[in-house]
């Protein structure tokens, strides 16, 4: 017998967002790390607020919100608010009953910087990887660098020259009409009035140049999770800026490897890092001179364990995949480091790929 298709909506629900997820989802165990991590932020969220006057957003709620925010790649804290009006595992998930009114979205923005300001954000972003490291998932020895252009909340319609002069009104105060075909714009003569510290960069030749801010993430090898992250302005330097902050971080007074592509292996970069960790002694200075390591950085021969000094004059014949040599996980050490492999710390910084210096057994 066909069912009827009745239209008509319930008024009332019999079952609460808990008990619509489903037990193995995999926010659950994300929603239960979350609130023991709040739970310890809780002495910190008492110290932001002041006692008397309204009530705000609870700073739980919001922290959850930008959680699912980034977990679901949502593009905007507007659609953000949109999907909790009806999307019952982001309501479970952030906190909200089923019939409790979302939050306007531009009050939700002013609560957002207010804990940004506070740098909550890194509290609770150094609370995961504690627990992290409690649990023996995170390496102190061996990382990955690496970093991207993040495109800012500006146009460039709003990248103008410092000096000019007010223009007449322009035809739609909202989404004014800019033609700056032709015109040569650089980060020396021209600033964004939105956002004065975004910078005209580009990811590569041939690409289009954005304003952009430059975001930097140090991976450990172990199991590939983040271990620190710097953003910076998108200089041209910045990556291996980021670098030097992010391992100078790092806890320990050990001996440490990092591997970054190729925008890394400068001999400023190298320099600098050496200045900076030369304060243990406890590592021997290593034979390999800085004319030897420029030389050796585009030699993919020495790239590889027991290959003849003739694969050189024949690249085709280099296998990789072939070397028995390599153990699993040096191999797996290696995966997606295409450039400088460097020793951080003590006197050793050189490229650590070559197998006449380095032992990764």
């Amino acid at each position: 017998m066909r069912g009827v298709d009745h239209q008509q909506t319930a008024m009332f629900s019999y079952l609460s967002p808990e008990q619509r997820v489903p037990s193995d989802h995999p926010l659950r165990p994300i929603r239960q790390i979350t609130d023991t991590i709040l739970t310890d932020l809780s002495t910190l969220f008492s110290r932001m607020y002041s006692e008397i006057g309204r009530p705000s957003i609870s700073p739980e709620k919001i922290l959850r919100a930008l959680l699912i925010q980034i977990l679901y790649t949502i593009r905007s804290e507007r659609m953000l608010m949109e999907q909790l009006q009806y999307n019952l595992l982001f309501r479970w998930f952030v906190g909200l009953n089923m019939d409790e009114p979302v939050w306007d979205v531009t009050v939700f923005t002013k609560n957002r910087d207010r804990l940004l300001r506070a740098e909550v954000a890194k509290e609770f972003f150094k609370r995961v990887t504690a627990q992290a490291k409690a649990l023996n998932l995170m390496s102190d020895e061996h990382f990955t660098v690496d970093g991207t252009l993040l495109e800012a909340c500006a146009s460039l319609k709003s990248f103008k020259k410092v000096d000019e002069k007010p223009g007449p009104p322009p035809d739609d105060p909202g989404n004014p009409t800019v033609d700056f075909h032709g015109e040569k714009r650089s980060n020396e003569t021209h600033a964004s009035t939105t956002d004065p510290d975004a910078l005209l960069a580009r990811k590569g030749n041939g690409k289009e140049a954005k304003l952009s801010y430059s975001g930097h993430v140090l991976m450990e090898n172990r199991n590939g999770l983040v271990a620190d992250v710097e953003v910076l302005q998108a200089t041209g330097t910045a990556e291996r800026d980021a670098a030097l902050l992010m391992i100078e971080r790092i806890e320990g007074n050990h001996q440490i490897t990092v591997g970054a592509d190729k925008n890394y292996d400068t001999k400023e970069f190298v320099a600098e890092a050496r200045e900076h960790e030369c304060h243990s002694a406890r590592s021997p200075k290593h034979p390999c001179a800085s004319e030897q390591r420029d030389r050796w950085a585009n030699d993919a021969a020495r790239w590889l364990y027991g290959q003849p000094s003739e694969a050189e004059a024949s690249r085709r014949d280099l296998r990789m995949d072939e070397d028995r040599r390599r153990n699993e996980e040096a191999t797996a050490s290696r995966t997606g480091v295409s450039g400088l492999d460097v020793h951080v710390r003590g006197s050793r910084l050189q490229p650590g790929a070559y197998p006449e210096f380095v032992d990764r057994s």
